[in-house]
Formats: structure tokens, sequence, C-alpha cells
């Protein structure tokens, strides 16, 4: 009786380790069950990253346990990450001196928003000066397993901005945001 009460709680503590585990370490979890798949299918067209141009190369991401996400700085002394506008990846830099988010037509357009002329009617001081741009609201902006919902953002045209800016309209939504050691750290 003894022996089964202990294999009962050995087995009880080793499932209940696993969502543990799963948060410390997903890529692990996936890269198991994929040995046991014989066919891996393409993500959708609209889960394909949306490319944007003039950013360096994106330095890693650590996914950390629970809703929190590392960012370690690149070689321009950025913090840049892979990132979802209302669901479609894109590569974006934190800018914790920009209120909004902003972007550009182009990226607005792969991400669903639709915008007219008439919608760039708010004048705007850039660090490249002043700007006309559209207000926009997003869907989600996530990182990792940080899901924020009704971001305000800022839209410039094309020619105005090349970046996408993770500015404090997403920050301050945050639980924290710390750097230290070229790291940057973003908890939910």
């Amino acid at each position: 009786m003894t022996r089964k009460l202990l294999a009962l709680s050995v087995s009880a503590g080793m499932a209940a380790s696993v969502p543990l585990l799963y948060q410390a370490n997903p890529n692990l979890f996936h890269d198991l069950a994929a040995v046991g798949l014989t066919q891996i299918t393409p993500a959708p067209e609209e889960e394909r990253p949306i490319p944007v141009v003039n950013l360096a190369a994106v330095p890693s991401q650590k996914q950390l346990t629970g809703r929190r996400v590392e960012l370690t700085m690149g070689s321009r002394g950025h913090f840049t990450g892979e990132f979802k506008i209302n669901g479609r990846r894109v590569d974006a830099m934190i800018d914790t001196g920009a209120t909004l988010v902003a972007f550009n037509e182009a990226t607005a357009r792969k991400a669903g928003i639709k915008l007219s002329a008439d919608d760039f009617r708010y004048r705007i001081e850039t660090a490249n000066g002043v700007a006309l741009a559209a207000s926009a609201d997003l869907e989600s902006l996530e990182i990792g397993r940080i899901r924020v919902e009704g971001v305000k953002a800022v839209v410039l045209k094309d020619h105005a901005l090349n970046d996408i800016l993770i500015g404090m309209s997403f920050l301050n939504r945050l639980s924290k945001v710390e750097v230290e050691n070229g790291a940057m750290l973003l908890e939910q």
C-alpha cells in the first residue's frame, strides 16, 4: 500500500510540474511534439512576418516564465524584438521617448488598419522634425506571452518613418519595464 501511495505521489508531482517546465522552456516541448508529427504545415499567410525596412537584426529575445520577456541590447544600443500588431508579426524597436506606438502606412495596411488621406490631420513632433500623422487604436500588441489590447498608436507616411517604434502607450500598460546590464525586462 505504501509503495502505491508513494508511486501515486511521485506521478502527481511530475504531472503538476509539467506546466512550470513548459513555461520555462516552451521550445523544448514544441520540439518534442514535432518529433511525433509526420507533417508540418506552414504558417498561414496572415501569420507570416511583415518585413521592416532599415531595422538592424533583431538581437536575442528570451521568453521567461509567466508574462515576462527579456530583450538584449543590439549593436546600435537599442532594444528590439518580434512583436505582433493585430496578430501580424513585426520587428520593432522599444522607444521610451515616444509617447505612442508609431509605424508607417505600409505596416498599418498589413496589420489591417484602413486609413484615408483625410486621416493624416495631426501634426506631430518627431526626431526628424514635424510630420503629419493619423491616429489608430490597435486591437492588440503582443510580445511573447505579453498581450495588451486597445493600444493607442500613430501612423506616419511611409517616407516619414521606416522603423516600428514601441512607445509608452504600450510600455505604461506593463507592470514592469526594467533595464539592467544590457538587458530590458518587460513584465505584465
